[in-house]
């Protein structure tokens, strides 16, 4: 929104100081800091509304790790509702509302936290871990993902140099090569924001483990956006340009503030778990911000901690169905560590630091190339 009063009256010159706004890093770390300042706003007062309104809290697994049933009993969910309404917020004042990227990656973002919720809400008013089902959950979320997908082919700009760009896939190190899908290229892209919101909800099972990776990834992705939306560097660095994409660099900045201010909350002990409403719309979020700037496959690096946590539930349940044994003590992996007598809080801080290291990995990939 205020970049829109950058191009009504800074451009003319009649408050120069609004010319700031034109720029997307001076907007981002705006948007950063008033993300941030929204959620911790919200925080207390909303804290102690979700309590009142849900009584027991969110429902803890039985059959998990026998001291969360006792230390988290009672802590309410729904604390991606603060999450989204600082990133929302964040990304409608500070970003430029005329890119098509922006609104792509807001609509899996909304659309993803609506679902979130829903889940939610039927877990608290029912008491039970289940809520809804899940083959109905990702059929909406692929519905969701691939609107996105075709908004993106269907109206964002297309580079000159390589029109089919917007439909392709490309390599990380080998700088030349990208695989046109044409229209399937919906499909793949769905795969992705499925998968990388699922992923992040996987991840998300003890107090601080999903937020920090999720900036973590933010923040590499922002300034991937930065980067191949900007021609001269894109250029120097022999990446495929993606014009318009550098406006994403905001909305990543939006998600690092409003995870900084979630983390304020949910540092252990938590006082409000972000639920699914907000790791289905965090995971979402950084898969479409991984489509829209074309970097797909690198989201398997810098996101790999996801990777990892969703491959640990996929092998356990094949191996258990096919043996009837567990190869590890319990999925999703944070959970195999707990039980082999890692506190929650080193579980927590060392998988922030592979999540750190991946991030450095998949941005060196760009110089690779």
């Amino acid at each position: 929104m205020f970049y829109w009063l950058y191009e009504q009256f800074a451009a003319s010159g009649y408050v120069p100081i609004l010319n700031l706004l034109k720029y997307q890093t001076f907007r981002t770390f705006l948007a950063l800091f008033t993300a941030q300042f929204v959620v911790v706003a919200l925080g207390s007062r909303f804290i102690r509304w979700m309590q009142a309104k849900q009584g027991k809290g969110q429902p803890i697994r039985a059959e998990g790790i026998e001291r969360h049933v006792i230390e988290k009993a009672g802590t309410p969910t729904m604390g991606g509702v603060m999450i989204l309404a600082g990133l929302l917020v964040g990304t409608l004042l500070w970003s430029d509302l005329s890119n098509v990227y922006v609104w792509a990656v807001v609509l899996v973002t909304a659309g993803y936290g609506l679902l979130g919720f829903t889940d939610d809400y039927a877990k608290v008013t029912r008491q039970t871990t289940a809520g809804v089902s899940g083959k109905l959950r990702l059929a909406l979320e692929a519905g969701i993902a691939m609107a996105a997908v075709a908004l993106i082919i269907a109206f964002a700009q297309k580079p000159a140099e390589t029109p089919e760009l917007l439909t392709s896939v490309t390599f990380p190190i080998f700088k030349q090569y990208f695989l046109d899908l044409n229209w399937f290229y919906l499909l793949f892209g769905a795969f992705i924001i499925v998968g990388a919101a699922n992923a992040v909800n996987f991840t998300d099972g003890l107090d601080g483990l999903a937020t920090v990776p999720v900036m973590i990834a933010a923040a590499a992705y922002g300034l991937i956006a930065y980067l191949v939306g900007n021609f001269i560097f894109a250029n120097y660095l022999q990446l495929h340009h993606v014009p318009g994409v550098g406006e994403i660099a905001v909305f990543c900045g939006a998600l690092i503030g409003s995870g900084l201010g979630f983390l304020w909350y949910n540092a252990p002990p938590a006082k409000i778990f972000m639920g699914d409403t907000g790791s289905l719309a965090l995971g979402g979020a950084v898969g479409a911000v991984a489509v829209a700037t074309r970097h797909e496959i690198v989201l398997a690096i810098i996101g790999g901690l996801f990777v990892a946590e969703t491959l640990s539930v996929i092998v356990q349940v094949a191996w258990f169905k096919r043996t009837g044994r567990r190869i590890f003590l319990m999925a999703p992996i944070h959970h195999h560590f707990e039980k082999l007598g890692w506190s929650e809080s080193t579980v927590v801080i060392r998988f922030w630091i592979v999540a750190i290291m991946l991030a450095l990995l998949g941005l060196a990939t760009l110089k690779l190339r």
